[in-house]
């Protein structure tokens, strides 16, 4: 449905323009227009809807990209109360770092980044980078496990003996040619994902005590962001 809309929306000027000049030839009776003012029409449909396009999609982006979020949102509080959303911690090797998600399992804690794309996706779990293909739009982006192992392990040194997994989940309308690494799904996965996940060997007493633990340790103030907005940059 959200890809239909997305061809719709990008496709508008050049349904309608013509369309347009076709009423008001008929409207004020100049029906002899000729091939050169046709092709002109045309012209100027292909055009405004290159740039319609570019608006287009960026406005889609936001709209499904803000959906995905809110999915994912509802998908882990859905599973457990015993949930994390954008928070900041302190660096395993020093600095900031921002954590999407974490939510706390039967056997561990899973520390949740989130991506969103839309079309192909191709990458493997030990190349550095991964492709993204959306239509005519091809575009390099980070592997994200790599790019969330730091994050894991600050949660980790958070709570040593508490099993934290790294999980990638993608909250657009992605596709993946070859199978992805296992910690790597799209958000319709994530309640039957988060049943199935098996952790190693814990030895937790009082998980209560620990998730306490992070939820003390995760940084949220003002401030703090900050200080991570003033790091990236």
């Amino acid at each position: 449905m959200i890809v239909l809309i997305r061809l719709i929306a990008t496709s508008l000027p050049l349904i309608v323009v013509p369309a347009l000049a076709a009423n008001t030839a008929m409207q004020t009776g100049v029906t002899n227009v000729g091939p050169a003012a046709f092709i002109f029409t045309i012209a100027g449909a292909l055009l405004l809807t290159l740039i319609f396009r570019s608006a287009a999609s960026h406005v889609m982006r936001i709209i499904t990209c803000r959906i995905g979020a809110l999915r994912i949102r509802r998908a882990l509080e859905a599973r457990s109360p015993d949930v994390l959303h954008d928070f900041i911690l302190p660096g395993a090797y020093g600095g900031l770092v921002k954590i999407d998600h974490a939510i706390l399992t039967a056997g561990g804690i899973l520390c949740i980044q989130t991506k969103h794309y839309n079309g192909i996706v191709f990458g493997g779990e030990d190349e550095a980078q991964w492709t993204n293909v959306d239509g005519t739009l091809r575009r390099r982006f980070l592997n994200p496990l790599i790019q969330n192992e730091g994050r894991t392990r600050a949660l980790q040194n958070v709570v040593p003996d508490v099993p934290v997994a790294n999980v990638v989940v993608f909250t657009g309308s992605v596709e993946f040619p070859t199978p992805p690494p296992k910690n790597v799904i799209r958000v319709g996965n994530v309640d039957s994902f988060i049943a199935k996940f098996v952790f190693g060997p814990s030895k937790v007493k009082d998980w209560d005590a620990a998730w306490l633990t992070v939820k003390s340790a995760a940084l949220t103030d003002e401030a703090t962001r900050k200080d991570l907005q003033a790091q990236i940059a």
